[in-house]
């Protein structure tokens, strides 16, 4: 059964995280509090608990945005567009293939041949969105997928990233699979996240929230820019 823990975060918003089975994947459901509108951010395999989270407090989802294709990330597209069938789904343009391919999602090797409605928006590194009274910015970070983004905060002090599988507690996502590649990811992850102030609000796929500060001075994967070693092996 998936559990539902509301997370702390600045006074005027809400970040609910809803962790589902059997990957223990983070959906996020984000609003401004006291507003009506809300963001689903990678719905996953328990999307009953996001729909009842979202109804039980009056709220209107406008986006589900993902930060990559593979299949615990998107599991929840199709039960939230029938819920919802305006409400559109937007993914990096490199991982947009994935939504409607059960290889390349990866749920065909478990034997689920998972689909999810296509895509209604591709995005760009570097573009801007405004929704929900929020202002992200999208970043390309390759390398746990070919097209993983991550959706960082521009009008939140501190700054939010919900950063899929990329960077978690003392940890990075795994690069082992069809389209994985280590050294884009620790590219990325020096450039579009370690430079970021040491107080920004990493929100992961999988694990507890952890700060940009934190993960420079302690992560054993990928070194900060003083050019500490890093090892090559992951676990998600």
């Amino acid at each position: 059964m998936a559990s539902v823990e509301l997370l702390p975060t600045q006074a005027d918003i809400v970040v609910a995280r809803i962790e589902s089975a059997p990957f223990g994947e983070n959906t996020y459901v984000l609003n401004r509090r006291g507003g009506t509108e809300c963001l689903v951010v990678d719905p996953g395999f328990e999307p009953d608990a996001i729909i009842e989270w979202i109804e039980e407090r009056g709220l209107t989802p406008v986006a589900i945005l993902l930060t990559h294709g593979h299949s615990d990330h998107i599991a929840g597209n199709a039960a939230l567009r029938e819920q919802w069938p305006s409400l559109p789904i937007l993914i990096g343009r490199d991982d947009a293939s994935k939504l409607t391919d059960p290889a390349g999602n990866l749920s065909g090797a478990f034997g689920l041949a998972l689909v999810s409605p296509p895509a209604d928006r591709v995005l760009d590194d570097g573009e801007g969105l405004q929704l929900a009274g929020f202002a992200f910015t999208v970043v390309a970070i390759p390398g746990h997928s070919r097209g993983h983004v991550v959706f960082r905060t521009d009008d939140t002090s501190p700054h939010l990233v919900f950063g899929g599988d990329v960077l978690f507690q003392e940890g990075i996502g795994r690069t082992d699979f069809p389209d994985g590649d280590f050294a884009a990811l620790a590219a990325g992850i020096r450039g579009g996240l370690y430079t970021l102030p040491d107080d920004t609000v990493v929100f992961p796929g999988h694990g507890e929230t952890t700060t940009v500060g934190h993960e420079r001075r302690h992560n054993p994967f990928v070194a900060d820019t003083s050019g500490r070693g890093y090892a090559a092996d992951v676990n998600r």
